[in-house]
């Protein structure tokens, strides 16, 4: 059978073992990608599964992008009906379609990081937190953990039982979820906290995708935590074809929430559920093995698993220890200097991996020191730049403009003489008279303390809805240019002149550009 050519003994059985609960234990480097991929396929074309009654979820986008690909290749038609993707973004799917079931509206927002920031900031704020003494970021910490183990803010101020900096938690946690839900927003927490809210409170839409998704896969389980579990609990629950692929020796996301107790107990939770161990390591040689094998012995209350190779011993594995950071760095740029100047390889074959952006300085300083080139990896996110949230605000505001954050941050962008005063007055409006801050700027004329600025608020306000008029009958990528246009976004980065302005239109470029 194609689909079983060139697959170890227990890779083939994990592809055709289909019926019931079954737990996958891949070691590092043993082909689990290939295994899903290929199961996925073996269910569509031997079992005659349907591929829209199959759901995959993967850790990342990419990864969700590389296995619908290949899988894909290997069923040919009907390969791109079945549901690859990541927690949030099947969370986000379902949610888009009947979240108006639990009180938001479909056209919701969904804030990132910084956006979490403003949220936050505002919310302390009012409530007249001092923070310098009470960190934001520890309260959006806090809110994020009780997340992820399906903690609302009652249950949060039930179990605080008087323990006043619990209680305090528990109350910004629950005028932060307050104002998220006015301005029709979510944070990507509540993507999983939301969605296994809907299916307790309406079963029928349960029942539908547990009828929609009769074969469930999730990769990397031993990084899921308590709300990914309990999502993909009820969602498997009718029918128990639940495969989960991971490793509890490569768990290092505890610090996200990820519960290692859903890997290590899934034969308690599923007593029937079969186990399948992919030893076989691909990647590596022995030595290398031999090494990670010693180390993670001491894992206490692990799953027995040793990985093995056909690629041979190898060199053995070097290991230094040094008295400081400097010393570290120096002897890892002075290595990479040798070991290129004998000609043993080229600066861009080598790379150095560090646990904290921090550490790159000093490796920084060394590398320079030494005339070595190099680069590094990362940076901001695409995302995250100000051009395109700018630009991505607009259309939020443009399809929700009870989105509060968006609207306060494209008010003044670019520059339309509206102040941070007048902004604040606004949003005093808007606070006393439960209106959205949307709403209070349309409002502007009938506040006399916002004065001449009132008429500069109607325009902007007439102007997101003249674009939401060509909403209507335009592409998303029309309306964006038109906005671009419009606002004079692009001109006002031109008339910089700068290389940072050069560069951020160059973003914006990429953001409209039709794939």
């Amino acid at each position: 059978m194609e689909i079983l050519e060139g697959m170890n003994p227990p890779q083939s059985e994990a592809v055709r073992h289909t019926e019931g609960p079954l737990l996958i234990l891949a070691g590092a480097g043993s082909g689990k990608t290939r295994v899903l991929t290929n199961r996925i396929a073996y269910l569509i074309r031997e079992k005659g599964v349907n591929p829209w009654n199959i759901l995959a979820i993967t850790f990342t986008n990419k990864a969700a992008g590389e296995m619908r690909s290949r899988v894909e290749r290997l069923v040919g038609q009907g390969g791109d009906s079945i549901w690859v993707s990541t927690f949030h973004s099947s969370c986000a799917r379902i949610l888009r379609r009947h979240i108006d079931r639990i009180g938001y509206g479909t056209n919701y927002s969904i804030y990132d990081a910084d956006d979490q920031k403003s949220v936050m900031k505002n919310v302390c704020k009012r409530m007249q937190i001092d923070t310098k003494i009470y960190k934001e970021r520890s309260f959006l910490a806090s809110i994020s953990s009780a997340k992820d183990e399906l903690i609302s803010p009652e249950e949060m101020l039930r179990a605080a039982q008087g323990d006043v900096m619990r209680m305090r938690t528990a109350q910004v946690y629950r005028e932060y979820q307050n104002e998220l839900h006015r301005s029709n927003a979510l944070d990507f927490d509540d993507l999983l906290f939301r969605t296994v809210e809907l299916f307790d409170s309406c079963p029928d839409v349960l029942e539908y995708y547990q009828n929609r998704f009769h074969y469930i896969l999730v990769d990397e389980y031993q990084d899921t935590n308590t709300a990914q579990f309990q999502l993909i609990e009820r969602l498997a629950r009718a029918r128990r074809n639940l495969c989960v692929v991971g490793d509890d020796d490569q768990s290092i996301y505890r610090f996200r929430g990820a519960n290692i107790g859903n890997i290590l107990n899934f034969e308690e939770i599923y007593p029937d559920a079969k186990v399948i161990r992919l030893e076989q390591n691909y990647r590596s040689t022995q030595a290398i093995l031999d090494t990670a094998n010693a180390v993670v012995s001491h894992n206490k209350g692990r799953k027995r698993k040793t990985l093995w190779t056909a690629n041979g011993q190898g060199e053995k594995v070097a290991y230094l220890s040094f008295q400081s950071a400097y010393e570290e760095a120096e002897y890892i740029a002075g290595d990479i200097k040798r070991q290129a100047a004998a000609g043993n390889c080229r600066y861009q074959d080598c790379a150095v991996l560090y646990r904290t952006n921090a550490q790159s300085r000093i490796l920084e300083e060394k590398l320079m020191l030494l005339n070595v080139p190099y680069r590094i990896v990362g940076g901001i996110n695409f995302y995250a730049r100000k051009e395109i949230k700018d630009l991505l605000s607009y259309l939020k505001t443009i399809d929700n403009s009870t989105d509060d954050l968006a609207v306060r941050r494209i008010i003044n962008v670019p520059r339309r003489g509206i102040g941070e005063a007048g902004i604040a007055k606004i949003g005093d409006y808007a606070m006393a008279n439960d209106l959205t801050f949307f709403d209070a700027l349309s409002r502007a004329g009938q506040i006399q303390s916002v004065g001449r600025t009132a008429k500069k608020m109607l325009d902007f306000v007439g102007v997101i809805r003249t674009f939401r008029a060509k909403a209507e009958y335009m592409s998303v990528t029309a309306l964006l240019n038109d906005v671009i246009e419009k606002t004079g976004y692009v001109e006002e980065l031109k008339a910089e002149g700068t290389e940072e302005a050069k560069d951020r239109i160059a973003n914006i470029d990429e953001l409209i550009w039709e794939k």
